[in-house]
C-alpha cells in the first residue's frame, strides 16, 4: 500500500513542478539544495551499508554490485542527455522550433518517468527503507521532470492546452510503473546488483540533476549550508535505524 501512496505522491510532485513552468517560477532552489544532500546521504550511509551486507548474505562479488552503480549512474546520464541532445542543437536556430521537437522530447520524458515508478515499485521489493528512499529522489526528480516536460513544449511552439495534457500524462507515468512491478519480483542473488544499480540511479539525480538545478539561479551560501545540512541528517538518522 505505501509503494502506490508513494508513487502518487510523484503526480503531485511533477504537477506542481510543470505548473510552475506556466507561471516561470522557481522558488523552491533551497528544497532542491536540500533534497540534493538528502539523497547523497541515502546513498553513502544506507545503499551503501546495505550493498555490502547483501554481498555478504548472498556471497557475491561486491564488484559486480559497484559496477551495477556506474551502470546505473552512467546509464540515466545517457538517457536524459539524449533526450535534450536534438532539443539544444535545434535552439541553436529559432526557426527550427516546431512542435514535434517538444512532443518528441516529452513523450521520453514520460517513459523516462514510468521508469522512475517501476524504481520505486523494486526499491520496496527490495526492503522499505530501499523503496522510500528511491520514491523520496523520485518525488525530487519528477518536480524538475514536470519543469522540463512544459518547458520542452512550449518553447517548440506547442500551445499551453497541449502542454498540460503533457504534464498530466507525465504526473500519471510514475504510477502505471510502480503498478507494473506488482507483476514480478527481484531474486535474493540479484538484490547486491540491484542495490547498486539504484544507488548510481540517486547519485545521478542528486548531483548531476537536483543540485545544479538548485543553483542554476540562485546558488548561495544558503543553498550550499542546506546541501550539507540534508546529508549530515541522514547520517544521524542512519545512527538509529
Amino acid at each position: 500500500m505505501l509503494v502506490i501512496v508513494l508513487a502518487a505522491s510523484t503526480f503531485a510532485s511533477t504537477l506542481l513542478g510543470g505548473l510552475l513552468a506556466f507561471k516561470n517560477q522557481n522558488r523552491l532552489h533551497r528544497i532542491l539544495g536540500y533534497t540534493a544532500g538528502v539523497l547523497l546521504g541515502v546513498v553513502a550511509f544506507d545503499l551503501l551499508p546495505e550493498i555490502f551486507e547483501a554481498v555478504d548474505a548472498t556471497h557475491t562479488d561486491a564488484t559486480w554490485a559497484m559496477l551495477a552503480l556506474v551502470v546505473g549512474f552512467l546509464l540515466f546520464h545517457v538517457l536524459e542527455k539524449s533526450i535534450l541532445i536534438h532539443h539544444s542543437q535545434e535552439s541553436e536556430y529559432e526557426v527550427h522550433h516546431h512542435p514535434h521537437v517538444g512532443i518528441a522530447s516529452a513523450l521520453a520524458l514520460i517513459g523516462h518517468s514510468a521508469l522512475d515508478g517501476v524504481g520505486i515499485g523494486l526499491g520496496f521489493q527490495a526492503g522499505t527503507g530501499v523503496g522510500i528512499a528511491v520514491a523520496i529522489a523520485v518525488i525530487a526528480h519528477d518536480f524538475t521532470d514536470g519543469l522540463n516536460t512544459v518547458n520542452l513544449l512550449l518553447m517548440n511552439k506547442n500551445h499551453p492546452r497541449r502542454a498540460l495534457w503533457f504534464l498530466i500524462a507525465d504526473a500519471l507515468a510514475p504510477i502505471a510503473g510502480a503498478l507494473s512491478t506488482l507483476l514480478f519480483q527481484i531474486p535474493d542473488s540479484a538484490l547486491p546488483i540491484y542495490l547498486g544499480f539504484f544507488a548510481g540511479f540517486l547519485l545521478y539525480i542528486g548531483a548531476s540533476e537536483i543540485l545544479p538545478e538548485a543553483h542554476s539561479k540562485h546558488s548561495s551560501y544558503a543553498t550550499i549550508a542546506l546541501t550539507v545540512l540534508g546529508a549530515a541528517f541522514i547520517f544521524v538518522v542512519s545512527r538509529f535505524i
